[in-house]
């Protein structure tokens, strides 16, 4: 479960933001869209199943998703991926001078199992400059542990408290500069480290703007999944009867005959003993006969359905968290608001799973739809820096403000500023 994401000096962010998804106190749709936080702590936290993020193109809502996808990247690939002297994939703010050779910086808060964690580190191109992790079992701060990169002494400082256990020394000193020191542990097989490890990997998700691949939704349809896949889709009014998949082999020969051979050789190498989906979709003919249709044949909004589908069911089965930039591409309003409904519901969502997207669908805008504290906004400021800020900042009135008509008239800001054109 996350609780906040804070970013600094990365793509068109200069400045800190911090992304909540803790509750306020308002007491509308509180039992369906929010819920309590299982930490064993004396004071409890209510978090949000949901959250939109809204903003003019090029106001900075993909930067701020792919700066958590960058984040789990990193944690990810780091010390696996990576060899000495690699460059790491950030990208500070470029607009100013005192930022371009500055590290970006990443933070999380979150909850695996009923303890709360803060882990977070800054990097450059060339090495990471801090990287630090503190737990909150039973509401008091563990330092576990912080390192510190020396610029003078070209090193890195190293801070371990008592409450983490294991062979820190063997694990620090195989720890590269470009490394992340949670990743290498782990791959040394720190057990105390993997829950935190596996939260990037496993519960945690980011999907840009191009959509998701349809592969895992075909792959829970082959793993025995496949009625719970057509009912997601049937739920949608999108006429599929079912679903056939069937695995492929890799043919080299499907590539074109003018294709360069060194970019073929490529290919084949990464291709090399794949099997690939074939996926097709079943439909009722108009004499009752089952007529099938490539996934491909489909309207763009089916396509992006079928591949939401296995996502959404496995999140909302496993209490993940999913990122999505452009949820509303090719899809119909109320598609929206039934995806968005999924992760608002006691009944469809009883693992707490938490969905954050960015749209321009302002119907969504609505206050039996979403809660005020669970709208976002976008924008950049006169440095052309983004700035990341709720709702709630502006104190709307419930039920009795309607909050589209606000949004689009510029009162909340986040809104394209279009000139007039020159004659």
């Amino acid at each position: 479960m996350l609780i906040e994401f804070e970013v600094d000096n990365f793509m068109s962010i200069k400045e800190q933001q911090t992304f909540s998804l803790v509750a306020s106190k308002n007491k509308e749709l509180m039992d369906s869209h929010t819920f309590d936080a299982p930490l064993a702590e004396q004071s409890s936290i209510k978090l949000l199943r949901s959250a939109a993020v809204y903003g003019p193109n090029a106001g900075g809502k993909t930067n701020l998703i792919d700066a958590l996808r960058i984040m789990r990247e990193i944690v990810l690939k780091s010390a696996l991926e990576k060899g000495r002297g690699d460059a790491l994939p950030v990208v500070p703010f470029k607009l100013h001078h005192e930022t371009r050779q500055a590290p970006s910086k990443f933070q999380v808060t979150f909850i695996v199992g009923d303890i709360r964690y803060r882990y977070g580190f800054s990097a450059t191109l060339e090495r990471i400059i801090e990287e630090w992790l503190y737990a909150f079992p039973r509401n008091r701060i563990q330092r576990w542990f912080k390192r510190t990169w020396n610029a003078k002494e070209q090193k890195h400082h190293w801070r371990f408290g008592a409450f983490l256990t294991g062979e820190k020394t063997v694990w620090q000193k195989s720890t590269r500069d470009n490394a992340l020191f949670l990743s290498t542990a782990v791959q040394l097989n720190s057990q105390q480290l993997q829950p935190i490890y596996d939260w990037f990997k496993e519960t945690l998700h980011c999907v840009g703007a191009a959509g998701l691949n349809p592969d895992f939704s075909a792959s829970l349809c082959e793993a025995g999944d496949k009625m719970r896949i057509p009912d997601f889709l049937n739920t949608a009014d999108l006429g599929i009867d079912d679903v056939r998949i069937e695995k492929e082999k890799f043919n080299p020969q499907e590539f074109p005959q003018d294709m360069p051979d060194t970019l073929k050789q490529a290919f084949i190498k990464e291709m090399e003993d794949k099997e690939l989906y074939s996926i097709r979709t079943v439909h009722h003919g108009s004499e009752g006969e089952s007529i099938e249709f490539d996934l491909e044949e489909e309207s763009k909004g089916t396509q992006k359905m079928f591949s939401l589908a296995g996502p959404f069911l496995d999140s909302l089965v496993n209490g993940c968290i999913v990122f999505i930039d452009e949820l509303g591409g090719s899809l119909h309003p109320d598609l929206v608001k039934f995806l968005i409904g999924l992760f608002n519901n006691k009944k469809t969502n009883p693992a707490n799973a938490q969905l954050v997207f960015t749209t321009h669908e302002t119907h969504m805008l609505d206050q039996t739809i979403l809660r005020r504290d669970q709208i976002w906004f976008c924008e950049k400021d006169d440095t052309q820096a983004t700035r990341v800020f709720p709702l709630t900042d502006f104190r709307p009135r419930k039920m009795r403000e309607n909050l589209e008509a606000a949004y689009l008239s510029g009162r909340y800001g986040a809104v394209p500023y279009i000139s007039e054109p020159q004659t």
